[in-house]
This record gives structure tokens, sequence and C-alpha cells, in this order.
């Protein structure tokens, strides 16, 4: 089943005539995602890997269904790339771009959040259900190598890390049913804990695994859905940044986000309090593995 994309979903890519737009573009095509649509403003008409371009997602998605979006749009476009897509019907949208103003994210986040679609990011390299779909550069030229396919969900704040924990899941003979690159900015679309409340209700998810950091409340979110058991399947988490203790707090490590604000921000208050909550915790990717095989027996 999978969460967000399968095969079923139809893909216009927002400044497909960039050079990244074209690049993960071709290589979504040869993993065999059903990319329907382009839009470059001012480009309509043209194609780009066989491809027709629109100038507006309201045009694509006429003339073709299309029901995903994502963006590889600057910095100053992206509200309106996203309200854009939102407006015109579109269920998943995902945005690219990072270190997106405060004030743009919000308002494109109300938007998406109006419109009841799921915006993925900001700062995010994608989502991929594995055999199935993907959306966004994640997983590169190989993505079979990185994702495997499986009954494990992966929520990253770390796109990187996403592959990472993907990998370890692999060495342990478990893999993936969706991985989730959230984003990293501060102000992202959804919070960890509503990815997780579609792999709680994901007939093909056994178990989620989630990667966290430093500053946001995501965790401090997934825990108390853990102690109120709106979370009954097992989740393993990653957290990562104790370092960052040892350093004056308001600085940022890695994302934006990443910044220790006050205590609750820090890794080890987040470790402890998800571990209090129920969580298992892993340590070290190869720990991952075992903690999940604790769970599932």
């Amino acid at each position: 089943m999978s969460i967000l994309i399968d095969k079923s979903t139809r893909v216009v890519v927002q400044g497909i005539t960039g050079n990244q737009g074209r690049y993960d573009t071709r290589l979504a095509l040869d993993y065999g995602v059903n990319i329907v649509a382009g839009v470059t403003p001012g480009r309509g008409g043209e194609e780009v890997e066989g491809v027709p371009v629109f100038d507006t997602v309201a045009a694509a998605v006429a003339g073709t269904d299309a029901n995903a979006a994502v963006l590889y749009v600057p910095v100053n476009g992206v509200c309106d790339a996203v309200t854009e897509a939102a407006e015109a019907g579109i269920g998943v949208i995902l945005a690219t771009t990072e270190n997106v103003p405060r004030h743009d994210a919000v308002r494109a986040v109300a938007a998406a959040r109006q419109a009841d679609a799921w915006l993925v990011g900001f700062n995010t390299n994608g989502v991929i259900s594995p055999g199935k779909c993907k959306i966004g550069g994640i997983g590169g030229d190989n993505p079979d190598a990185l994702y495997p396919a499986g009954r494990i969900g992966v929520v990253s704040r770390s796109g990187g890390m996403s592959a990472e924990i993907s990998m370890a899941l692999n060495a342990a003979g478990h893999g993936v049913s969706t991985a989730v690159s959230m984003g990293g900015d501060r102000t992202t679309g959804r919070s960890m804990f509503e990815y997780l409340e579609l792999f709680e209700a994901d007939d093909e998810t056994d178990a989620m695994v989630i990667y966290g950091e430093p500053g946001t409340g995501n965790e401090a979110e997934v825990a108390a859905a853990l102690r109120a058991n709106r979370l009954r399947k097992p989740v393993v988490a990653l957290v990562a940044g104790r370092f960052q203790e040892n350093h004056p707090k308001g600085v940022s490590f890695g994302h934006v986000a990443a910044m220790i604000g006050d205590d609750a921000d820090s890794a080890s208050a987040k470790i402890r309090l998800l571990k209090e909550s129920g969580a298992e915790i892993a340590s070290s990717l190869e720990e991952i593995g075992k903690a999940l095989d604790r769970r599932l027996g």
C-alpha cells in the first residue's frame, strides 16, 4: 500500500526546465515514475525528456490528471509555487528548496493545509516507496541499492540519513515500505508524528524508524503520541547531535533548525523522553535492526 505515493501517482515537475529539475526527472523516469507533466511559465509547449511542459499547474492537471508535484523553484518563488499546486488540486507537494523565509514558509504551509494537501519539505530530497514511485532526487541514480522494499516506514529530518537508515535496515534483513525525508528547515509542511500516523494506518508497514536531531518539537510530539497510545506499532528512534550540548545555545549545526534553544531541544532530552514514552532507542545505525528485532520478534 505505502503512504503518500504509489504506482498510480502521476507527477508534475515544477521547474522541469532547470538543471536540477531536468536531471532528477531523467533519473525518476529511469526508475519507472509516471512523470506526466512539467511546468515552467512561458515554456508551455516544449518537452523535457519526452515530458510535455505547461505554463501553469492548473493546465498540467487539466491535461494530464497529475496528482503529485515536485518543486525545483528558487527560494523567492516557493510560496507561490506551493500555493499554485495546492489550488490546482495536487494532493502531495514536495518542496526541495532550503532556507525558505519563515513568513513564506508559514504561508505556503497554510495554503497546503487549507487545500488538504500533504506538503513535504522544506529542504527535502524526496519520498520513495521502493519499487512503486519516488519524487525528488531521493535514491540518486541507484535507488534499488539504497532503498530495498520491505515493511518498515522511515521518517527522517535528514535526506542523507534516510538513505543511511535504509541501508542499515537492508543489512539487518529488513526493507522500506516508504521513506520520507520530511525536511530540515525550521518550518515543515507536516510534522513527524503526522507521517507516523499514516504509517500506523498502513497495512504494509509493521514498524517505523525516525531520525531526529536537536531543535523543533517533532520528537516531543511523537513521544506524546506514544504515551497516549495513538501510535501502537513499534517506533525505533535514532537521535543525533549530542555533541551540540558542548556548545553555546542558539547555534545551528547542519540544518538551520538543528539549534538548541533550551534544554528540551537537546538530543539527550529527546532521547530520554522518547525512551520513557516507549520508543526503542538506537544509539547507532547498526543498532536499528537489533531494536526492530526486539519489538517485532
